[in-house]
């Protein structure tokens, strides 16, 4: 570099303008977690140190509620807390562990302040040293001009709370203790009955939530056994996972793994789709559990994984679908390593992921496959029980006849569907049909349609191959509704004609059939 250069460069004015301690802590609190996967975040730190248990305790004691974690890692020494406590500790371009499963160095700060005003953290590397630090939010606002002061002492209302390490006899571990949990239990430390009785429900709830959302968010690491496994603890009892493919049931169709790598990542994606069993497959009890904590329908989709911990729970990632009943036994398990996170757009809150361009074509024909397997499943189970040798289509509700002035195409009243329709009209309306019946015979555009089909053979729609499902099912419950009025038909054969109508033969309308058919069954 040239003398000039330097001086240039040396003349350069600047100020150095560090943000505001509290003002920052209170906007960190804006980043949309829940309660439960503030905690789950605090598990990646777990899991990222080694730890073969998590204990989770979330105690009411009304306004001083509190929670902690405790695991059984490896600890930090003194220098490596300073530096987890610090904002922003390490740059998401860092490379990273395959098993590291952080990403912005704002995990264990943005987890904590989201539900709690002050979070402690103990840690202990060996037997002989123990450490601890603490943010306090009302602690920074009350004393400005001390800046980014991280505590080194436990509050004093804190008491034993923060001997987790010792209470489990751990010999390394650490401890997180979150106080002050004004988003859980108010900002008042007054209640009224009601009051308490509201918020006391509430944390009752979180509870199940959090460890609905655990099991399902760790099922892997929690499916193993021996060194490799990992053991979650809240309030004493140990949780099972919860895993969304049903890998175990003898009726769920695995599809195949499929891998693919793009750019210079060497490590590739990986999916793997699964059809779940319909439920006439399940056990007693079993179905409810099976479909997740947000139901059936909720949870079908693309499960996102990355590191093995599960991000994303049943979402077809703007593939251009969206969640239907039909398609609800159809789930795709899809693991990312952690270096593409900036190309799949992982949030600081590891909720969300959107696959990069390279992937989505590949990913869609995937998923297309797999759902149209589940069509399959929840038409054959759900419409007909065990797939069979289908029984003869009904005939079509066109009749065609030679007659002196050529052919003819003539609306079959005697039709199984149509028919009831008919007779289910008062002789007036039954005689305006008729008329528009004849009207609609005697202008069917033969002509044109030839000419059409033989230009664009290709292109032909197939029936309500135009309308929504919406408006398929309306339809079809509306015929069904006509059929059985007036107890006029059997439910079961009325289904049947229904289902074998060549006019509702696509996947599509025979999954919708499926659905409706067992609702109905079901009062």
């Amino acid at each position: 570099m040239s003398p000039a250069k330097q001086t240039k460069q040396l003349e350069i004015e600047f100020d150095t303008v560090p943000p505001d301690a509290s003002s920052q802590f209170e906007s960190m609190r804006a980043q949309g977690y829940t309660l439960a996967s503030a905690i789950a975040d605090l598990i990646d730190n777990s899991i990222s140190a080694k730890s073969k248990n998590v204990w989770i305790e979330l105690e009411w004691e009304g306004f001083d509620s509190w929670i902690s974690i405790t695991d059984d890692g490896t600890g930090m020494t003194e220098r490596e807390l300073v530096s987890a406590m610090k904002v922003g500790s390490r740059s998401p371009l860092d490379e990273r562990a395959e098993t590291d499963l952080g990403r912005f160095g704002l995990g264990l700060k943005t987890a904590s302040c989201s539900q709690a005003r002050r979070f402690t953290v103990i840690t202990r590397p060996t037997a002989e040293e123990t450490f601890l630090r603490r943010w306090d939010l009302d602690w920074l606002a009350a004393n400005p001009e001390h800046g980014w002061a991280l505590l080194r002492s436990a509050h004093e209302n804190t008491g034993d709370r923060a001997s987790g390490l010792d209470q489990q006899g751990l010999k390394s571990g650490t401890q997180v203790l979150l106080e002050g949990l004004d988003r859980l239990v108010g900002t008042s430390p007054e209640y009224s009955d009601e009051d308490l009785e509201h918020h006391r429900d509430n944390f009752l709830r979180e509870i199940d939530e959090v460890r609905e959302h655990l099991e399902m968010v760790f099922h892997r690491f929690l499916s193993r056994h021996g060194r490799n496994g990992l053991k979650i603890h809240i309030n004493g009892a140990e949780i099972e996972p919860w895993d969304p493919f049903l890998e175990a049931h003898s009726a769920t169709q695995n599809k195949g793994t499929h891998k693919k790598s793009f750019g210079d990542h060497q490590k590739p994606v990986e999916v793997c789709g699964f059809v779940l069993p319909h439920k006439d497959k399940f056990k007693p009890g079993e179905h409810p559990k099976a479909g997740g904590p947000e139901g059936w329908n909720a949870h079908q989709g693309f499960y996102v994984y990355r590191g093995e911990r599960l991000i994303i729970a049943g979402d077809w990632l703007g593939l251009g679908w969206k969640q239907e009943e039909h398609y609800k036994l159809a789930r795709i398990r899809l693991d990312i390593p952690n270096s593409m996170d900036r190309e799949w757009t992982i949030t600081s809150t590891k909720s969300s992921a959107s696959p990069p361009p390279p992937l989505r074509r590949w990913l869609k024909n995937l998923a297309a496959d797999t759902r149209g397997s589940a069509v399959e499943v929840y038409r054959h189970r759900g419409a007909y029980g065990p797939k069979k040798k289908r029984a003869k289509r009904q005939k079509r509700p066109w009749i065609s006849k030679s007659t002196q002035r050529g052919y003819t195409y003539k609306i079959d009243r005697k039709h199984p569907v149509l028919a009831p329709l008919i007779k289910a009209l008062p002789k007036p309306s039954r005689d305006t049909l008729e008329v528009l019946l004849l009207l609609i015979e005697e202008t069917v555009p033969v002509r044109q349609m030839w000419i059409d089909y033989k230009e664009h053979e290709n292109d032909v729609a197939p029936p309500f191959g135009d309308r929504s499902s919406d408006d398929l099912r309306e339809t079809i419950m509306i015929l069904f509704d006509t059929m059985t009025s007036g107890n006029s038909s059997d439910p079961e054969v009325a289904w049947k004609h229904i289902g074998d109508c060549e006019a509702f033969q696509s996947r599509n309308a025979q999954a919708i059939i499926a659905t409706l058919r067992e609702e109905s069954s079901h009062g």
